[in-house]
């Protein structure tokens, strides 16, 4: 596969950084002095309850939303004056969302290349081998000709993820990006994220409810309700109690997820 995580030349300062991060919603807090640098090359998991700032935080990064105190920076950038967005790939919640615009997998998913190909150049053959691998890895060279519309819920969240890909981000940012995934198609996205991890240094910054996802695959976890409350090794915080704090409620976690360990809890009190 031909995806290139590293861009440019190396940077020195970490590819996200959050400084004494505060911000508020018509009074209310929403984050609360947070300070977290997101070095290159790690693959993290955000976790917290709904309401806990997690898709705020990802939003700050990208300087979509301006903290009311404290600074969030880009490589070293402030957030909001980066300009070179092709380096930072970004997934949201309900990204597969395309409402009835007629445009083919293939159409929609090449708009992301154009970020980093530039829109007055023509694409060149390692564009379209990109695309076309990424459509690959994902399951959708054979859709490519469909329109999205068409497409399932699930299809159609991939052809969200393949357009982040395709810019060959630096850094990608996903919001429970796994959510209307089949269990084919998640195994084959998180495959592919840890692929790219791996072999390309991709950064990858996960929002997610998925635990399993978290203790399988991610090397660090972040737990988040308004401040950070943990940030370690999923080993960690599955074996010190700090999901259940964080949630407020005992989470079962399934053996093969918790070192052997069955941690579980009567129905009831369970939280998946």
């Amino acid at each position: 596969m031909n995806i290139q995580a590293a861009g440019d030349a190396p940077s020195v300062k970490p590819p996200i950084s959050f400084q004494h991060v505060s911000l508020h919603f018509g009074g209310n807090p929403v984050l609360e002095d947070v300070s977290l640098d997101i070095n290159s090359g790690d693959f993290l998991a955000v976790l917290g309850p709904n309401g806990s700032g997690k898709t705020t935080l990802l939003k700050t990064a990208l300087g979509l939303i301006t903290p009311t105190k404290g600074k969030a920076m880009i490589f070293g950038v402030p957030a909001a004056r980066f300009r070179r967005r092709y380096r930072i790939g970004y997934v949201p919640q309900k990204a597969g969302v395309f409402g009835d615009f007629p445009a083919t997998v293939w159409e929609v998913v090449t708009t992301g290349r154009i970020s980093r190909s530039g829109f007055l150049r023509p694409f060149s053959s390692q564009d379209r081998q990109i695309i076309t691998d990424v459509l690959q890895r994902l399951g959708l060279e054979h859709l490519a000709a469909r329109t999205v519309r068409s497409l399932s819920g699930g299809q159609r969240q991939r052809v969200a993820i393949a357009r982040a890909l395709v810019a060959e981000p630096e850094v990608l940012l996903l919001d429970e990006a796994a959510e209307g995934l089949d269990a084919p198609g998640e195994d084959a996205f998180y495959n592919l994220l840890a692929e790219l991890n791996r072999d390309r240094g991709l950064t990858v910054v996960l929002v997610t409810h998925d635990i399993g996802a978290v203790s399988l695959r991610v090397r660090t976890v972040i737990c988040l309700n308004r401040r950070v409350v943990f940030s370690g090794s999923p080993q960690e915080c599955l074996e010190n109690g700090k999901l259940a704090a964080l949630y407020g409620m005992p989470v079962f976690v399934p053996s093969k997820w918790a070192g052997g360990r069955e941690m579980q809890k009567p129905e009831s009190e369970r939280a998946y």
